[in-house]
């Protein structure tokens, strides 16, 4: 799992998180270094004083009553619109790339103990051990037989109940909906299917989807924002089901009125996306599907962020392989039959680079003009793929603008 070091902005992959953000229950900041920590700590520390003001003054008003002191980034859904939509204690004073800002959130929900969960679902930190053991101890890429795929809990399972968890998610999404009642959407609709929902927890993120709205590239947390006619909005559910297997998948929705150019967008998305898993089948080289989507994307004028890349995937949720988008990257390992992963460009209008809001989860574009994904888990065959999160009857990738358009 990396992370952008909060004093030099560099992609990391460390454990070392501020001690101080820690003990007082925010969200991890991770540095590069102890050096680059104490020289940025200064800077950082503002935030800690910030939160501490926020959290003293919310106990205060709280005296007496019932209601969980503020946090500076929770509230419930009881409180007024106004708090509601406030910004949560890291945004003060935050220097936005675009025009989207964060709301609160709400409490974090319940997972019955009648659902099976994923190592780290329970853990403080969200640590997934069992992945860190598989980085540490095995480079293999994993081949997926008959019985993990086709049991009654395989992984072909998981795969559908992902899709049909995000079918329902879409569907919900319409201009004045709030990105926090997509969650619980999704949240209720993986407890239906006896599924956990593999983003909640996974490393402290604190929702059971990803909703990433206009400039947002992804991680983007649910929170009290309604969404706008006219946002393009990306909802990414991965499920884990009762045989221990993760399906994952994502698309991009047009949410009202969308202006031609958020249009192109979106299209261009998909069919970066459409045009990489025609590459996939056994000899096919990891590394080439990010050229075919290199090319796709500049074709239209967009660009394709570097920073985030496709995965292995199964008992794991994320594995080798790695899977970059980009042209000329260096990545490892050709396409054999069981090989499972997913290919999830992130396509950009206009600079590819990004950074990482306060939350140390939301990655925006560094210019805060749109950014669009679509995003399947495939498995390679003898003498191709198959998409295992396809729509329903759609085994090939199909474009077609109303399926994606909202209300």
């Amino acid at each position: 799992m990396t992370h952008k070091c909060a004093g030099c902005q560099k992609e990391v992959d460390t454990k070392l998180a501020c001690p101080k953000c820690i003990q007082m229950l925010l969200p991890p900041t991770y540095f590069c270094s102890q050096e680059c920590f104490k020289s940025n700590y200064a800077t950082h520390n503002k935030l800690h004083k910030i939160a501490k003001q926020v959290m003293e003054a919310k106990a205060k008003q709280n005296v007496g009553a019932a209601k969980v002191p503020f946090d500076g980034i929770t509230c419930d859904a009881s409180e007024d619109i106004q708090k509601r939509l406030s910004l949560p204690f890291w945004a003060q004073g935050y220097d936005f790339t675009g025009n989207l800002r964060p709301a609160l959130l709400s409490p974090k929900r319940i997972i019955p103990a009648s659902i099976r969960k994923p190592d780290y679902a329970e853990q403080p930190n969200g640590i997934s051990y069992s992945e860190q053991r598989d980085k540490a101890n095995n480079t293999a890429i994993r081949v997926y037989g008959a019985k993990e795929l086709d049991g009654e809990y395989g992984l072909r399972h998981a795969c559908a109940m992902g899709r049909e968890v995000l079918d329902v998610a879409g569907k919900a999404l319409r201009p004045g909906v709030t990105t926090d009642e997509i969650d619980r959407i999704v949240h209720e609709a993986c407890i239906e299917r006896d599924c956990y929902p593999s983003p909640l927890n996974y490393y402290n993120f604190p929702k059971s989807v990803c909703t990433s709205v206009n400039e947002v590239i992804c991680h983007g947390i649910p929170d009290y924002r309604e969404i706008k006619d006219g946002d393009i909005v990306n909802i990414d559910v991965t499920t884990f089901n009762r045989g221990g297997y993760h399906g994952d998948l994502n698309e991009t929705f047009l949410v009202g009125q969308v202006d031609e150019e958020g249009k192109k967008l979106v299209k261009t998305a998909f069919e970066c996306l459409q045009n990489a898993l025609a590459m996939v089948k056994p000899g096919t080289l990891y590394r080439d599907l990010g050229t075919k989507i290199h090319k796709t994307a500049i074709a239209q004028g967009c660009s394709v962020n570097r920073t985030y890349c496709g995965h292995g995937i199964g008992s794991l949720f994320h594995t080798a392989p790695n899977v970059p988008h980009y042209h000329k990257n260096k990545a490892k390992g050709i396409m054999k039959p069981g090989h499972v992963f997913t290919v999830e460009p992130m396509i950009n209008l206009g600079n590819q680079a990004d950074r990482t809001w306060g939350d140390n989860w939301t990655a925006v574009t560094c210019d805060g003009k749109r950014s669009a994904q679509f995003e399947h888990t495939v498995l390679v065959t003898e003498t191709g793929c198959e998409i295992l999160t396809a729509r329903e009857n759609e085994p090939v990738m199909v474009w077609n603008e109303e399926l994606v358009s909202r209300g």
